[in-house]
Formats: C-alpha cells, structure tokens, sequence
C-alpha cells in the first residue's frame, strides 16, 4: 500500500468511527478487525500530533481537534472522489459511497425506487439511505445530500429546489356531505388531523385570486408524521392539510374529497442540499438529476415559486 493510500485508509476508518460511534463497528463496515481501526486511529493521531478520540470504556467522544478534522477529513476524500471520478468513463466507472437523508414519505413512496435504480446503472455506487423528517446537523452526520421538504436553515450548504408541493385541505365524502363547505369558515367545529411540523393548529389558506385567511383548527389528532395524518383522514377523524402526490389516488377512488377546491395551503419547496465543491463528484450530481427527474413525474408536485 502507497503511503498516499495508506493515508486515504487512515482517514475513511477516523469517518467511520466518528459515523458509526464505536471503532467495532467501523471496523465491521469496513471488512476490518476491530484491532485494524484502532491501529489506524492511533497511527493517525501520531502522525498529526493530537489526539482526535477520548475513549472509556463504553463510548467514544472527540476532542476539539478530533471536530475540526473530521471536516478537513471529509474535504479530502471528497477531493480523492472528484479525482476519480473527473476519469470515469462509463457507467461501471462510476463509483463510491453517498449518504443521502431524505423525507419518510417522499423516500417511501417514491425516492427509493430512484436510488435503486442509479444504483442498478452504477453498481459501484453504494448508498446509505436514512428516511426522516427531522432538521440534521449536516456536517455531524457526514451526508453527501439532504433532501428536505420545507427551508434548509443551513447557510453553508447548497440549496438545490427540486419542485413545489401543492397541498390540500382533504377529508372523508361523509364528512363532506354532513357539511356544506364552501370557505374556510366552515370548517369552523369540525375536527382536524394536524401535521404539527407544518400547520398545526394554524392553517393558512389563499385562494389563486390572491385571497387569504388562517384557520384556527378545532384538532382532534394531532401528529408528526404525514403516514398518520393521512390514516386519520381517511378514517374520517377529521380533515387534514396534505400533499396531493399523497392522497391523489384516494381523491380519484372517493375515499377522500378536497373540501375546499379554491383554497391551497402554502405549497412547500422539495430541496436538494449538498456541501459547496467544484466539480461535485459525479455520483452526487447523477444522484441529484435522477431525483429531481423522479419528482417532476409526482402528482402536485411541480416546479415554481410557493405562494
């Protein structure tokens, strides 16, 4: 092994170890014995001159200059990335790792099947793919892309919009037909399901002539997952705020109806986010059209500005 390479090795096992918490099961990852990893983080540590890792006997945490170098540590193997593949040729060339945290719905339903296939066309490519909806500290977890529906909040890092997502005020027919609805107003008393990442009990609607009222939801269920709003809306618990790409095939079999046709809830922005780097490396960027590609064929799901 070339000291080049063997410096690359020495910096994938400190990753994997910040990663994965423990030096087992960086080593596990790795195909390495867990004497192997802790041989690389103590040579690694000889050769900067610090220490990275405090270790006891259950847990491992870094030292300052262990945060710092996981950064520089990152930026460097992304370097050795982009050269490789600057050289790739075809699509059997085109390889390496992508740590992609993507929404549950959106990664459920429809993203998996997209990164499933680039991996198909690319099999060097090899993917570890969170599904959640919760805000990430980026450069903690060491993600390549974050897909996330709603504003990044993170300044350093590329911010991609994929496509808008129209939502809806949605409900049973029974619901429905037990009360006329023709503005928001009349949803006055009937109970709602509320996503409380996004409305809450506070739904802002407006209307394409530009009119504009927030609702004050009488919330019968309320919850942080889209999977569960949706349960109880079709369960006729009450009426949701929901995407359309989520209840399209309910709205054209009847199990649900859009109570309100003329209103819209803010539609929110799909967003790619990826560290800043010229030339990105090619996996990421293939990773990022075919979702962009896989999204632009969802139901209400389109690009533009939110309104």
């Amino acid at each position: 092994m070339t000291e080049t390479l063997d410096r690359l090795s020495l910096l994938q096992s400190f990753i994997r170890i910040v990663e994965r918490g423990s030096i087992s099961a960086a080593g596990r990852d790795l195909g390495l014995s867990q004497a192997s990893v802790s041989r690389h983080l103590a040579e690694l540590e000889r050769r900067l001159g610090v220490q990275l890792v405090q270790r006891t006997t259950h847990s491992l945490s870094l030292t300052r200059a262990g945060e710092d170098c996981v950064a520089r540590s990152r930026a460097l193997l992304g370097g050795w990335d982009t050269l490789v593949d600057q050289y790739a040729d075809d699509a059997r060339s085109v390889r390496g790792p992508l740590k992609v945290v993507a929404p549950v719905a959106l990664g459920q339903c429809h993203l998996t099947d997209a990164v499933l296939a680039l991996q198909r066309d690319h099999p060097g490519i090899t993917v570890t793919w969170m599904l959640h909806d919760a805000l990430v500290r980026f450069a903690e977890i060491g993600c390549d892309l974050w897909i996330r529906v709603g504003a990044v909040g993170d300044d350093t890092l590329v911010v991609r919009p994929l496509g808008q997502v129209e939502r809806l005020v949605v409900g049973t027919p029974d619901l429905a037909g037990r009360h006329p609805l023709g503005s928001p107003r009349d949803l006055a008393g009937l109970p709602c399901a509320a996503l409380t990442p996004f409305d809450g009990g506070r739904i802002r609607l407006s209307t394409a002539g530009g009119h504009q009222t927030t609702l004050s939801a009488d919330v019968a269920f309320a919850t942080d997952t889209i999977f569960a709003a949706h349960a109880a809306a079709r369960q006729g618990i009450g009426y949701a705020v929901l995407p359309r790409w989520l209840v399209a095939a309910d709205l054209e079999a009847g199990r649900l109806a859009d109570l309100l046709p003329d209103w819209r809830a803010p539609s929110l922005t799909v967003n790619a986010a990826y560290r800043p780097a010229r030339p990105q490396p090619r996996r990421l960027v293939l990773l990022i059209d075919r979702i962009a590609d896989t999204l632009a064929a969802v139901p209400g799901l389109s690009p533009g500005v939110s309104r």
